[in-house]
């Protein structure tokens, strides 16, 4: 910005010639353009949105004198033609017949089961020219502008995905267009809370967003007498429930009457939709950390919710829970489907000091009485600061005062080289940076542990094993 503009002359001309090739197309595709005025510079704005009539055949040479057409499909950044009797022409075929659900009329609704008040927050939100018109223009107009409503104007009715975003009872065309959430208040039993959460789908997520914010989420404190410095955490990172939350509500069926059903256990929240994610994901790649797709079910209501930056799209949702979860110390998230991608489950493990810490009378626990728990060493310990050749006996015993028991458990351990998975499991903690950060990295940098490959830090066969220093502070 400022963009550089075309001429006035320029836009009647790109208008036309895009008519022309629109027309080269088969069936006839024809997308939306507008120009508009940027800033002083005139632009011209042209939108696809998926057609009705796919898939689309185009030449595969403007040449006038080859007029052969094909189907084309992405491989990564490129445009490939699409082989005849291949399984990719087959896809393409069957999608013929089939306009995705959130983009089909609904017969059973009229256009003014839209809600003006909605439409228009919306617009306010994301900033839109359109607000500013939205109360001047014919509704019908603006519903078009918004491509929640099809139909000629006689039998101008909503789309699905109009009716799930901005209407205030979807329930009433689709029983599953709601969020169940159960709490348990026991491990077993049937002592728990339900709460139901209903409205547009927009409005679902906040509300659900919101009650986890103020109810489910809690910042958590250890505090050591070691250190002045606390160290804090979450029962569970916000943004890992935001986008499993998201991810739910924008890949579940409509059609399906299931709701998505949230539950939140002592130890863990379980966010379960039907039905799972689309082929090729199977439940092997959801075993990684990024998960590559480019086929996503209601892919207008997708674009709405990113409008909103409720979503990003792209196959981001999972490795963002990974890395939250990651980064607030917390086990690994676990995504299940079955073979049949019946269904799509979500697990996100509590952080494993919780329990601990909520026992306690005023909501914090001290670091030394948790036997999990190892302390920064190189902040907590003035001597860890002195280089190890200057420490004397004196401060060896002052040390193996100081030091907790899961500490020397870890020196005791490693006296044969042992690798971070092994000290992760006999401590009982789960293996992530953060964790490394606070029980290994410090042993290191304080010279009670070495690296059995110094030159290839972040090597996998990399194993640590217990010093000199560190066995006579141990003992």
């Amino acid at each position: 910005m400022p963009p550089i503009g075309l001429h006035v002359q320029e836009l009647d001309t790109i208008q036309k010639k895009l008519i022309e090739l629109s027309h080269k197309l088969f069936p006839v595709y024809i997308p939306v353009s507008q120009p508009f005025l940027i800033n002083g510079k005139h632009i011209l704005v042209v939108f696809a949105p998926a057609g009705d009539n796919r898939p689309y055949k185009a030449p595969i040479s403007l040449s006038e004198k080859r007029t052969e057409r094909a189907m084309f499909i992405k491989r990564g950044s490129k445009t490939v033609k699409v082989k005849d009797g291949s399984d990719d022409e087959r896809r393409l075929i069957e999608l013929t017949a089939r306009i995705p659900f959130d983009d089909r009329i609904n017969q059973t609704a009229s256009l003014y089961d839209l809600n003006l008040r909605l439409i228009q927050n919306y617009l306010k939100e994301v900033r839109s020219s359109l607000y500013e018109e939205s109360t001047k223009i014919p509704f019908a107009e603006l519903c078009r502008h918004l491509m929640i409503a099809k139909g000629s104007d006689e039998l101008l009715r909503p789309t699905n995905a109009g009716l799930l975003l901005f209407n205030e009872h979807p329930e009433k065309f689709f029983s599953g267009a709601k969020i169940d959430l159960i709490i348990h208040k026991n491990k077993v039993g049937k002592d728990y809370t339900e709460k139901l959460f209903a409205g547009s789908i927009i409005q679902q997520i906040r509300d659900i967003l919101q009650y986890f914010k103020s109810t489910i989420i809690e910042e958590l404190i250890v505090k050591s007498a070691m250190q002045a410095e606390s160290i804090r955490f979450f029962n569970y990172p916000f943004q890992a429930i935001e986008e499993a939350v998201v991810n739910a509500v924008y890949h579940k069926s409509y059609e399906r009457e299931n709701p998505v059903e949230i539950q939140i256990h002592k130890d863990k929240i379980e966010i379960l939709s039907f039905p799972g994610p689309m082929p090729p994901i199977n439940q092997a790649m959801l075993k990684k950390q990024r998960v590559v797709a480019r086929d996503y079910r209601n892919r207008k209501i997708g674009g709405f919710l990113k409008e909103l930056k409720l979503t990003e799209g792209r196959g981001t949702g999972l490795p963002i829970i990974h890395s939250s979860m990651e980064e607030n110390g917390s086990p690994p998230p676990v995504f299940e489907t079955d073979e049949n991608n019946t269904y799509f489950l979500c697990i996100l493990p509590v952080h494993p000091l919780t329990e601990s810490i909520l026992g306690s009378q005023d909501g914090r626990r001290r670091i030394e009485d948790n036997p999990f728990k190892i302390n920064d060493l190189t902040d907590a310990n003035p001597y860890l600061r002195l280089p190890v050749f200057q420490l004397g006996d004196e401060d060896r015993n002052a040390i193996k005062d100081r030091v907790s028991a899961s500490i020397i458990k870890v020196l005791q351990y490693c006296k044969k080289p042992k690798s971070s998975d092994e000290i992760f499991e006999e401590i009982g903690l789960y293996k992530n940076t953060k964790n490394h950060n606070h029980h290994i990295k410090p042993l290191i940098e304080g010279g009670w542990l070495n690296l059995t490959l110094p030159n290839k830090p972040t090597s996998k066969n990399q194993k640590y094993y217990t010093t000199d220093l560190g066995k006579n502070c141990s003992q």
